[in-house]
């Protein structure tokens, strides 16, 4: 079985009154396997994963997943029994134990059969390795243990489209790769969307990559090709303790006994002791996001923009 196909067409989401659009034309084809999201806070991706998983209506456009097209109702209502959705907040039962919990989930995913859910629940409890302490309340977990216990609600319906929003945010590093470890033996034959503000999470684990910047789409294709926006645009650039940093987009801040180096992004060499580094991701990425600021501060003024008010951020 392949994984399912995802393609959006002119997708448009609308908040009060239509003055607002999270979402502004979007088109996308989602291959399967893992893509991640990418975008800064505001930017459409929780909106858009939300219509990905039938739970948001949206106001213009074609979505369809699998050949079904959500912009019918009933099969919104099929996709949200049919898709798994790990939200960034998942509300837990704090007094249910793992497996209690569990079980209800399934109830409310349709598996009524006792056995067969019983059987499915022992599954995705091996699946994110809880089975040992499933008795234990949810209450006891850590953050991580909470995390995965969220993953395996998700997958309850063995999902073909399984939609992720942070899902190793705070969490320590052993936990950070356990789940991307999950993550990717969860990508078989399912499309999993996984949106994260942690670069290095999409590197390592997705081949594909979507970007959305003020409700559209910056970027979408091969993670590694990211890297070519920023290509002979990347300085290292030292200045001693207690100077101003560079005015210019930087990736990171590393102290030395020299000073900080500052990881920048421009055009042209930034200062006469600056050296050249080959471009990763992290770095396409910013340089993206810088251009793209660039370019919207480069607009006419709000008076001859009737859109201006709609982009969010």
């Amino acid at each position: 079985m392949t994984a399912p196909g995802v393609t959006i067409t002119d997708l448009t989401v609308t908040y009060r009154g239509g003055q607002v659009r999270p979402l502004d034309r979007v088109n996308l084809s989602l291959p399967g396997g893992m893509v991640g999201l990418l975008g800064p806070n505001g930017a459409g991706k929780t909106t858009l994963m939300r219509v990905l998983a039938g739970v948001l209506h949206p106001a213009k456009g074609i979505v369809t997943v699998d050949g079904s097209d959500l912009t019918s109702r009933e099969r919104r209502q099929r996709m949200k029994a049919t898709a798994g959705y790990l939200p960034q907040e998942l509300g837990l039962y704090p007094d249910l134990t793992a497996r209690q919990f569990m079980d209800y989930m399934a109830l409310l995913k349709g598996i009524t059969d006792r056995t067969a859910r019983r059987s499915r629940v022992e599954e995705v409890l091996e699946l994110v390795a809880l089975s040992d302490v499933a008795n234990r309340k949810l209450k006891t977990y850590s953050g991580g243990m909470k995390r995965r216990a969220g993953m395996a609600q998700a997958v309850l319906n063995d999902p073909r489209l399984l939609i992720v929003d942070e899902p190793t945010a705070g969490l320590d590093p052993e936990e950070r790769l356990r789940f991307r470890s999950l993550l990717a033996t969860l990508a078989g034959e399912r499309t999993v969307l996984l949106s994260t503000h942690i670069v290095d999470d999409i590197v390592q684990t997705c081949p594909n990559v979507v970007v959305i910047e003020h409700g559209s789409v910056a970027y979408q294709g091969a993670i590694g090709d990211l890297a070519a926006h920023a290509d002979g645009m990347v300085w290292l650039v030292t200045q001693p303790v207690g100077t101003q940093p560079p005015d210019l987009p930087t990736v990171t801040i590393t102290p030395t006994p020299a000073g900080n180096t500052y990881r920048v992004i421009d055009a042209t060499r930034p200062a006469s002791d600056a050296q050249l580094v080959e471009a990763t991701v992290e770095d396409g990425y910013i340089a993206l996001m810088h251009a793209i600021e660039t370019t919207a501060n480069r607009q006419p003024p709000q008076a001859h923009r009737p859109d201006a008010n709609i982009h969010i951020r």
